[in-house]
């Protein structure tokens, strides 16, 4: 009898057996197999047993139904392939095979670097101390350090505003009535 594996941590090794002609699946209670997860939309997909085949149907699911990576919409799986709705991947399990290794992946072609500086080795504490850079480095003036004018402008604003305001003080404590001016 076939049955789904999920693969996913936290959930794996849990399955459901294929022993209906209709079986469906997703988040919510009311499919015959529920499967708890976000990624999973509430009705996601139906799975048909005709014969020896086994159809899948996704039912416009939100993230997907896929085999081996592939979207798909309608499909007759075959055993050990892996499915996955939404973020959540199963294995076709007819209980018959018993792998002993997981089947080699492909490994997916490596893109381009582009404008990818690799460096051969870290930097050193003594450098970073010494503001000193790895060879090979290149410099970009345009995240060089700037000018701190605007910071020193504004420092001897706020003096000379802080200076006016004392002056002004002391102004209306003397000659304005103040506790030590004149009555």
């Amino acid at each position: 009898m076939a049955k789904l594996v999920i693969l996913n941590q936290g959930m794996t090794g849990r399955s459901f057996e294929l022993n209906s002609e209709r079986t469906t699946v997703g988040r919510v209670e009311d499919n015959a197999f529920q499967i708890a997860d976000p990624s999973v939309s509430s009705h996601h997909a139906e799975i048909h047993l005709r014969g020896a085949d086994i159809l899948i149907k996704d039912l416009n699911s939100t993230n997907g139904t896929f085999l081996n990576g592939e979207k798909i919409s309608e499909i007759v799986l075959q055993t050990g392939q892996i499915l996955r709705f939404g973020q959540v991947e199963l294995k076709i399990d007819d209980g018959k095979t018993v792998p002993t290794a997981p089947a080699p992946v492909p490994a997916a072609p490596k893109k381009a670097m582009e404008n990818t500086m690799v460096i051969s080795r870290g930097v050193r504490l003594e450098q970073l101390e010494q503001g000193a850079r790895p060879p090979g480095f290149d410099t970009n003036t345009a995240f060089s350090k700037k000018s701190n004018q605007a910071n020193r402008i504004f420092l001897i604003g706020g003096i000379i505003l802080g200076v006016v305001i004392v002056g002004f003080i002391i102004y209306l404590i003397k000659f304005a009535g103040g506790p030590s001016g004149p009555k």
